[in-house]
């Protein structure tokens, strides 16, 4: 059980927020990077079909399920140090994710056999987002409820988390199409592959500057005891299997994610192949940043008046509310198209900025139910979940791509053009229904409850 510690340290404050801040800023340097650019660059750039993209990506997912779980019970296992249980993991692992980030995009291998190509983005996916990105995105979710333990604390890490993935996809949403296109003979917008090598290479950089500032500012106060006991794969099992709010919150991830990452990832479809805009493209990252900001602002008090469950959902009902209005008007305008994706945005925004502190409402109500504490085994399973999000989005799309009859060649037909704005369109309206559905029937913590549960462990701990 979590324990608050008896030594003087540093109250929480800001320098926390923007130290959490920055460990997200690092992990969306890698992950918005593959979300927003891998398939193109391997569909457009090493010639491999969007369908066999989308695959490996879903079958990566089934490694995953071994990966986390796993990193879950060695954090959970590891003895705390005098930087905590959770902050040595950022600076042991932030090497080697950004290294296996560059490799993903080795356009030097792009005149190889289509074998060995396939080969290589397997073996660099698997290495980058299975292995390395695992290692460190589930000590760096867990280590929020260490943090602090007060509910208002972890809303603000949850808003600040939220702040440093908006800051990572802008700098890649805004400056990368800006970056990595370029027009060729036939007034086309097309990768130019040395320049993503470039970009990737900055990427790699960043993410681990951030993850180091994310170290040091940082504070575990809330020390959580090393987990003894022999590994039981029967009882953990059951216990998730027996774990509304788990579920609950992994499905209403998945739909999330199915949202968020298929529009990042059509951006780079929809711009400069349906609308020829690449500007609008930029702006759409600029957009999404400004609106995320502007909703960090109010969305704290609003989740405390409200509850987090009951604005994830009506911020739900207004994103499929508007990609349906696009999907109906079909527009040939960007900037019309931008206007109504950046309000649809706004529900995207909303559940993001929310969604961190909801999985510790999740690991509170475990608490408060089976008298254990197990922060690394809970933010495994809902890491992995938001792996499935990413499976399920990227193997939609590519599926889709394919069955639309995307490739290099047919990239600018018209019957492709218009396929790709339908998907642009219906994925994440779909996903943004089922969010809605699924936080209204599924997931259990309403406001009653959360606020049950603070003062149930507040009571069990003498505070």
């Amino acid at each position: 059980m979590a324990k608050e510690t008896t030594t003087t340290l540093r109250p929480f404050g800001m320098r926390d927020k923007l130290g959490y801040m920055f460990g997200d800023f690092g992990n969306d340097f890698t992950f918005i990077l593959s979300s927003s650019l891998l398939m193109k660059f391997y569909t457009d750039v090493m010639g491999v079909s969007a369908g066999l993209v989308g695959i490996m990506m879903m079958l990566a997912r089934f490694v995953d399920a071994f990966t986390d779980v796993t990193m879950g019970q060695i954090v959970d296992r590891s003895k705390p140090t005098k930087d905590g249980k959770f902050k040595p993991w950022l600076r042991r692992m932030c090497g080697p994710v950004a290294v296996a980030s560059f490799l993903l995009y080795a356009t030097w291998f792009k005149d190889m056999a289509m074998g060995f190509k396939i080969f290589w983005m397997f073996f660099t996916y698997l290495l980058w987002g299975s292995v390395f990105y695992t290692s460190i995105n589930i000590p760096y979710g867990s280590m929020a409820s260490a943090i602090s333990a007060e509910p208002k604390h972890r809303a603000e890490l949850s808003t600040f988390r939220t702040i440093g993935a908006t800051l990572a996809g802008t700098c890649i949403g805004v400056i990368m199409p800006l970056i990595i296109y370029y027009t060729n003979e036939a007034g086309q917008q097309v990768m130019a592959p040395n320049k993503v090598v470039i970009f990737s290479l900055i990427c790699s950089i960043g993410a681990v500057v951030c993850y180091l500032l994310c170290f040091h500012m940082t504070t575990e106060r809330v020390k959580v005891e090393q987990k003894t006991e022999k590994f039981n794969l029967g009882k953990l099992l059951k216990g998730l299997v027996t774990n509304k709010a788990l579920i609950g919150i992994v499905v209403a991830s998945i739909c999330q994610l199915l949202v968020q990452l298929t529009s990042q990832g059509m951006m780079a479809y929809v711009y400069p192949n349906y609308f020829g805009n690449i500007q609008a493209q930029s702006m759409a990252g600029l957009v999404g940043t400004a609106i995320t900001l502007i909703c960090s602002v109010f969305v704290v008090k609003l989740s405390t008046k409200l509850g987090r469950k009951e604005l994830g959902i009506y911020a739900s009902i207004l994103g499929t509310v508007v990609f349906v209005i696009a999907f109906i008007m079909h527009t040939h305008n960007a900037w019309v198209f931008l206007g109504l994706y950046s309000v649809s945005y706004i529900g995207l925004a909303i559940f993001s900025l929310i969604c961190w502190a909801m999985i510790t409402d999740v690991i509170d109500d475990t608490e408060v139910r089976t008298g254990s504490r197990s922060d690394g085994e809970i933010y495994s399973v809902y890491s992995f979940a938001r792996k499935l999000g990413q499976a399920a989005s990227s193997g939609v799309t590519g599926l889709l791509l394919t069955m639309i009859g995307y490739t290099a060649e047919t990239q600018f037909e018209e019957s492709v053009t218009n396929g790709i704005y339908n998907i642009t369109c219906l994925v994440p309206a779909i996903g943004y229904a089922l969010l809605a559905v699924v936080l209204f029937f599924l997931y259990p913590l309403n406001k009653k409850r959360v606020e049950s549960n603070v003062a149930e462990l507040a009571s069990r701990r003498g505070e």
